[in-house]
């Protein structure tokens, strides 16, 4: 009896599952459960042939879809349930031949073991035309060697449609999507790409983190006609070319870039039309619009708000060029049209944008005409860096808190925005004839993507999670850490001591805190307290860490980095701790880091570092000089060092390619006192700064110590250092051929209490912050 209810049951799950098959898919859909399966489907099939991968997991799985359908009767690869059926470990497709069509394949959890994931060729001579992608989702299919290089979707053939894909989470080295036109059989191409989810992609800090590129620097002249529309852009960070245009006649329409930083950048090519695009930046640093160079570009109808972006990340950026320039350098904007585009409170309208001695050719014979600048906060949004003659203004509408210098072409009106059917806020005024309208065919969240794949934030914040309370002991961090899940806060027992025999092992967002007001001490007997590995960031809240019990080793750290590389940036938040005794032997550093990693953010206040053998934070090893480094931001803010025998800070990136944002750099209101006179201190200073592109060093005190030394290479990097105190120390020493600002370099005599750095009474440094503040310190309380 209980064999025959067995066989019962089994009976059911099996017509069960060939219903749920057979919903979606005719009798006449060849089902395949392996690799030897599909390829021997593939062999036999005929036009309008439907082959279904089964439910389940597919490893390390390399399909070669090829085959000959027709218009009427394509032969289609799908699946058995949307959804169900996963690509892992190491796979990828190709595509070849004619009418093929592709649909619900997901790819995740690997990375592919060729150049790209989907392929639309199987070589050069075997390509895909007239074959359609649609519905496919790749997330997050990284190769985990961050600067090993791999390209998502690679298109190729001719009148190919890539359609509805959800595509997230690249951050290794490799445009996500590419165009390309190394073939006879893939210029002129009519392909189009349209109604695709391309999720956040996060800073690469390099070149080669664009979302899209079609073409190349090699085949720029090429045209490749290629159509991108109703996309959206959703937080693609990569590199300062969202999108990079290198071929010529492709269109841009109808796309959403929600929140990304950098451009449509027309980098190589002619006749690119951009219409009806929508930019939303929200405020965001670095956010931009549409970057023009090269002949007889079209950018009209666009609408942009909020993009705070400046120089090549502006809210629109019109380029000058290098006269008789190759193809693939900066060829000089001529005959470019500009017309009927609207901005809403944008930052920067940049013009002759990167003019130098080699790029000396303004624009020529183009026209701004019909565009309108409303902003109620920034005055003149307006740059030109070189002759702007060459440019024709015309019918263009500025809001009456809005000004130019520019003599012609530009009136002003009283403007009010309102809110649109669509949600957009549009300026209204008598004097702007034609309505403002956004298209229907906009893409947004709900037109783009599958409809089965969620676009939710994967991103699990810092002290998101439950709280572990860790009791005083030998490894009681350890094990809360090792028992803990992204986002959780283990909280250390006031004035406790906790000593480390283990390294803890940072895997994902955690915070280490102090319950109460006095600070837990940590005491650790490893050459590293915590290490952060791929997928961690960490924030270490009210704790003193003390090197007493550290092990008789050269190059101890408190804190590194994985030694391998890191496809995850990570994050770094270091408040109110207290980090002392790093002296029993040399090159003892409170933070370390390893090539081939990238932080987000490094920010450090409030604390305070005595008697150290090291460095603060060492972030140079990037030295490839290819545009590499390993810090986005880094932020030191109300801080004491005291007798530290490094540096406190030396970020490294050489190079002289343009593609990125950062590093970005703010020291304000520190104490720097006896830093950087180690004999092992290579750099020479307290601060060693090579390539960064925002330097904001204010409001601080060095006291007796090592200069400060920059190194300003490429970029226009923007350098501002304010109301800073040198007493008896080395001075500012700036090397490069970049402009820069200094202001108010004194060199007096702090006078401050030698225990809590609270500048005395009778301190001539009182008040002289550029925030009226002292220098130095301006919370004591915080740094005990």
């Amino acid at each position: 009896m209980k064999n025959l209810l067995s066989r019962f049951l089994i009976a059911i799950v099996i017509i069960v599952g060939m219903t749920s098959w057979k919903a979606n898919n005719k009798e006449s859909d060849i089902l395949v459960k392996n690799a030897a399966e599909f390829n021997k489907a593939v062999a036999n099939a005929k036009p309008g042939a439907v082959i279904v991968l089964a439910n389940g997991v597919w490893k390390n799985t390399e399909l070669l879809f090829e085959g000959k359908g027709t218009a009427a009767q394509p032969i289609t690869l799908t699946v058995e349930e949307a959804g169900k059926v996963t690509l892992e470990g190491r796979s990828n497709l190709q595509i070849a031949g004619e009418y093929l069509i592709v649909k619900g394949l997901v790819f995740k959890n690997g990375y592919t073991p060729s150049n790209e994931v989907i392929s639309f060729r199987k070589n050069k001579k075997e390509l895909a035309n007239n074959c359609r992608l649609t519905e496919c989702v790749i997330d997050n299919y990284n190769n985990p060697e961050r600067q090993l290089q791999d390209y998502w979707v690679a298109i190729y053939g001719k009148n190919n449609r890539i359609d509805h894909n959800h595509i997230e989470g690249k951050k290794n080295l490799g445009v996500t999507m590419i165009v390309g036109l190394d073939t006879k059989g893939s210029i002129e191409n009519n392909h189009k790409i349209d109604h695709n989810y391309f999720g956040p992609r996060p800073t690469y800090g390099n070149n080669g983190g664009e979302t899209l590129r079609i073409g190349t620097s090699h085949n720029a002249l090429e045209n490749s006609k290629t159509v991108v529309e109703s996309n959206y852009f959703d937080r693609c960070d990569g590199e300062h070319e969202i999108i990079s245009n290198k071929s010529c006649q492709n269109t841009y329409k109808y796309n959403m870039f929600f929140e990304c930083t950098g451009t449509l950048t027309i980098r190589h090519g002619n006749e690119t039309l951009v219409d009806g695009n929508v930019f939303i930046g929200n405020g965001l640093a670095s956010t931009g619009g549409v970057r023009v160079i090269n002949e007889a570009q079209t950018v009209i109808n666009n609408y942009h708000i909020g993009l705070a972006g400046y120089r090549f990340r502006g809210a629109f950026v019109m380029m000058n060029g290098v006269p008789n320039s190759p193809p693939n350098r900066y060829v000089p904007v001529i005959k470019a049209k500009v017309n009927n585009n609207t901005f809403v409170n944008c930052d920067y309208i940049q013009l002759c944008a990167g003019s130098d001695a080699e790029r000396s050719m303004p624009p020529k014979n183009s026209e701004m005409s019909g565009n309108i600048f409303y902003n109620d906060v920034q005055k003149d949004i307006f740059t030109a860096y070189d002759d702007i003659s060459g440019i024709t203004f015309k019918d263009n509408i500025l809001s009456k808190n809005t000004s130019t210098t520019f003599k012609n072409g530009f009136t002003t009106a009283d403007m009010k925005l309102v809110k649109n059917k669509q949600g957009f806020l549009i300026p209204v005024s008598n004097k702007i004839k034609t309505k403002i309208e956004i298209s229907a065919l906009i893409a947004t969240k709900d037109n783009t993507g599958t409809t089965w794949y969620a676009k939710a934030d994967k991103t699990i914040a810092l002290n998101s999670g439950k709280t572990i309370v860790a009791k005083p002991g030998i490894n009681t961090v350890f094990d809360a850490a090792t028992n803990s899940q992204p986002g959780d806060i283990i909280e250390l027992q006031s004035g406790g001591e906790y000593v480390f025999t283990k390294v803890v092992e940072i895997k994902h967002p955690l915070t280490f805190k102090t319950s109460g007001a006095e600070k837990a001490t940590i005491l650790f007997e490893r050459m590293m307290a915590f290490e952060i590995q791929n997928g961690g960031s960490m924030s270490l809240d009210n704790l003193k860490f003390d090197g007493a019990s550290s092990p008789d080793y050269a190059a101890n750290s408190v804190i590194t980095t994985s030694k391998n590389s890191m496809i995850e940036n990570y994050k770094l938040f270091i408040d109110k701790c207290v980090f002392e005794n790093l002296i029993v032997n040399h090159s003892f550093d409170v933070l370390r880091v390893a090539k081939g990693t990238f932080a987000d953010t490094i920010s450090i206040q409030n604390s305070k570092f005595k008697n150290i053998t090291g460095h603060i934070a060492a972030l140079d090893t990037e030295t490839d000089d290819i545009g590499a480094y390993n810090v986005e931001h880094f932020i030191m803010k109300n801080n004491i060092l005291k007798d530290v025998q490094g540096s406190a800070i030396r970020i490294y990136r050489g190079g002289t390619d343009e593609s990125t944002f950062g590093p970005f750099l703010d020291v304000d209101h520190n104490v720097l006192d006896h830093v950087g006179f180690g004999t092992r201190n290579k750099y020479g200073a307290a601060i060693s700064l090579y390539g960064v592109q925002v330097i904001a060093i204010e409001n601080n005190i060095f006291n007796k110590t090592k200069p400060v030394n920059m190194h300003l290479v490429v970029g226009e990097p923007v350098v501002n250092i304010l109301n800073n105190d040198f007493y008896e120390s080395g001075k500012l020493e700036v090397t490069g051929d970049q402009k820069y600002t200094v202001e108010n370099l004194w060199e007096l005599k702090p006078s401050y209490d030698s225990e809590t750095f609270k500048l005395l009474d009778d301190s001539p440094l009182k008040g002289k912050g550029t925030d009226k503040l002292d220098l130095g310190i301006i919370d004591q309380k915080s740094t005990k």
